[in-house]
């Protein structure tokens, strides 16, 4: 019997949040955090009379994203009415945008393990609003809703189905989200949920052109949350095929304690939303040189810059992969390559020091150093004055800190130690101190040398100049210096 290989098909549609002040089509704050229910106003709270005012700097920021993304432009687009009643919809209908979208036609390159480039293609990029949010289990059988999130500007995208990974899905949203940030549409804060992805999955016999019946799994803010769904609901819809089974289309969700996907609700079709145009607002119209403004306004995206970082600066794939990951990490290296002149060091240190207490999700999130702390360890790095190992005890306090690398170093008594007279001191009482250690040596495990040049630097502290240490080592191990 000839066993049947499913391939999954993915397509994902993100929710990014545009980051204006106030909401797309009322003036109240756009703001995260606030109490609930006290940035509402009537337009918000869809009460009888109130009309929407489009906000300018959404759709200059919906049009810097359309463009950053590779998107045509519409300069003639419209925003539509979808019908559904929720609690947290108080309208009873939310306005978004449908058969004349504001961007379509884009792309989007992810990075594969192999070093090589796939292209996702973006459907569209339309303007719509914010629901608000129901809030459950204060207390037993009743549910709140607060509508501060109501009318907050969003920026839909649309994926083609065009992944075939879990993980590669994952890829598309770190790429996704860093190029938004880095034209400063979208916070990137995947907690604060301004920046959140529906996943919708079928499975289909390797070499089919026909999609399976796809599931949408709904709402999900975390990249490891959204792999975990994916890989979870492949599994389960081939398992059911393989069974004999039919996959329903619904709409699920992700519960991470139980490790599974749970169906919330059968999935909506575009006819059960009943969309038609939204009478309270005129076509959005738009120049072409309102759109060329905007596209000379937009910096280096991360594509270009890795390909940059890699081509001109020497980097590793990998290494200029992180540093793109976030506009201020990538602002940061740039800086101090160019302030010390070593790009490859600055990229080292960048992803394996201060990416490491960088509080990533948000562009208001904050380095650990500043380029000038590091300029000024690598400059002692430079004059000998600090080891590599002295350097990451230094690093640890410039962390945590506003010192400079010289006033650590002072306080510590961290200085190199390049006396060739007391590192041979050290290491006669290291090698007095381990005899037997000694005698295998000189009987062939030469392996042992590294064993007691870690002894000498404890016992000098880890300030013995590695270069000095390893000439005066070799030479009393040897036996040269008796």
């Amino acid at each position: 019997m000839t066993t049947i290989e499913y391939e999954p098909v993915i397509g994902l549609e993100v929710h990014a949040q545009l980051r204006t002040r106030t909401k797309v089509f009322c003036r109240c704050p756009a703001s995260f955090g606030a109490a609930p229910n006290t940035h509402v106003c009537p337009t918000c709270l869809g009460l009888p009379g109130a009309l929407p005012a489009l906000n300018g700097e959404a759709v200059r920021m919906a049009v810097r994203a359309g463009l950053a993304l590779g998107c045509t432009i519409r300069l003639r687009s419209r925003f539509a009415r979808k019908n559904y009643f929720y609690p947290d919809l108080p309208k009873g209908y939310q306005i978004s945008q449908y058969d004349e979208p504001l961007c379509e036609n884009g792309s989007l390159d992810v990075p594969q393990p192999d070093g090589s480039v796939r292209t996702v293609r973006i459907q569209r990029a339309h303007m719509e609003e914010d629901a608000g949010k129901n809030l459950h289990g204060a207390s037993p059988g009743v549910s709140l809703v607060d509508l501060n999130r109501a009318g907050v500007p969003l920026l839909e995208i649309v994926g083609h189905p065009d992944i075939r990974s879990a993980s590669e899905a994952a890829e598309y949203l770190r790429q996704l989200r860093a190029a938004l940030m880095f034209v400063g549409v979208n916070d990137g804060n995947l907690e604060a949920g301004s920046f959140r992805c529906d996943a919708n999955v079928s499975v289909r016999p390797r070499g089919r052109e026909t999609f399976g019946t796809r599931v949408e799994i709904k709402n999900v803010n975390s990249f490891r949350f959204v792999q975990k769904a994916i890989e979870w609901e492949v599994a389960h819809q081939i398992a059911t095929v393989s069974a004999g089974g039919r996959v329903e289309q619904v709409t699920k969700t992700w519960d991470d304690v139980e490790g599974r996907c749970n169906v919330l609700r059968k999935k909506e079709g575009s006819d059960d939303y009943r969309y038609f145009p939204e009478p309270d607002l005129p076509p959005l119209v738009l120049s072409s040189d309102f759109i060329e403004g905007v596209r000379a306004s937009l910096p280096a995206l991360p594509a270009a810059r890795r390909a940059r970082y890699v081509a001109e600066l020497g980097l590793t794939d990998g290494d200029a992969k992180v540093i793109t990951e976030h506009p201020k990490l990538s602002e940061f290296f740039e800086a101090l390559a160019a302030r010390t002149g070593d790009a490859k060091r600055a990229a080292n240190w960048v992803c394996n020091a201060v990416k490491t207490g960088f509080a990533s999700d948000g562009l208001d999130a904050t380095l650990p150093v500043t380029v000038d702390q590091m300029a000024g360890l690598f400059a002692r790095l430079d004059d000998g004055t600090l080891s590599g190992k002295l350097a990451k005890e230094v690093y640890a306090q410039l962390a945590h800190t506003a010192d400079t690398a010289d006033a650590i170093i002072e306080r510590n008594g961290w200085k190199v130690v390049t006396d060739a007279g007391a590192i041979e001191a050290a290491c006669r009482e290291v090698l007095d101190a381990n005899a037997r250690q000694l005698a295998a040596y000189r009987a062939g495990k030469k392996g042992l040398a590294g064993y007691f040049k870690g002894e000498v630097m404890k016992r000098t502290g880890g300030r013995a100049d590695p270069k000095v240490l390893d000439a005066v080592l070799t030479a009393l191990l040897d036996g040269a210096k008796e």
